[in-house]
């Protein structure tokens, strides 16, 4: 089975106050350094060491394709990372991504390249049960109370046990993604991630595996405190092993 992991990295990140590199590659939110080395980096690591990936695709902003294929050439990575120009979305950007692979991939997996602490047997979840169903995402359900809120006022709460906090690696048959972008194209639809793209061709159910808090996104600089505190545990967790 031919896997390949599409990461959206052409973002830029003003949730964290920049807008504009400071230098190459270096300012925005997936380029922010955690222990010494790029968010990006450490995402790409996590899949490079997941046995059912075959290759990872990497969408990036036109100017920092050059500063990531350096960084890779220090990574000795052992599996294919292909680099693609992104979009002015992230859905532009997965389509571009998605665009580059070759036909006889089975399987697509995107994931936010600003979630750096996905353990990889959520991972090889997904993507089995995408394998078997069509269609599956990583989610977990939500801890706080969720109101329905209309001008400021509180219309209604809504049951904790029906929601679902998506999360990604969000993972698709080839074909069932390519079509799904097709038709989003076709109707000026733009959705707020991949599922949403294939829950409109109401071919395939889409499967939840359940996720982590742990698995965060980092997108605002509070975020890097936490960030630091997950990568000390896991590099813990590995000397201890």
């Amino acid at each position: 089975m031919k896997v390949a992991v599409i990461l959206p990295a052409a973002g830029l990140g003003t949730r964290m106050g920049r807008t504009q590199p400071e230098s190459a590659g270096t300012s925005r939110k997936q380029f922010m350094l955690l222990d010494g080395a790029p968010i990006l980096l450490h995402t790409i690591r996590k899949f490079l060491s997941c046995p059912s990936v075959s290759e990872i695709v990497v969408a990036l902003r036109a100017e920092d394709i050059a500063w990531v294929r350096e960084l890779l050439k220090k990574e000795a990575a052992a599996k294919p990372v292909h680099l693609v120009e992104g979009g002015d979305s992230r859905q532009q950007s997965v389509e571009n991504a998605l665009a580059s692979l070759t036909p006889d991939t089975d399987i697509v997996a995107v994931h936010d390249a600003v979630r750096p602490f996905i353990d990889r047997e959520t991972i090889e979840k997904v993507i089995a049960e995408a394998a078997r169903a069509g269609a599956a995402i990583v989610g977990i359900v939500p801890v706080d109370t969720v109101k329905q809120v209309h001008l400021s006022k509180v219309r209604g709460t809504l049951a904790r046990e029906r929601l679902m906090l998506a999360q990604t690696p969000q993972a698709f048959r080839y074909a069932l993604l390519k079509q799904a972008f097709e038709k989003a194209r076709e109707d000026d639809f733009t959705g707020t991630d991949e599922s949403s793209l294939v829950e409109r061709l109401e071919q395939v159910e889409v499967n939840v595996v359940p996720g982590s808090d742990r698995n965060i996104k980092i997108t605002k600089p509070s975020d890097m405190e936490l960030a630091r505190l997950f990568l000390s545990g896991e590099k813990s967790a590995r000397a201890s092993s």
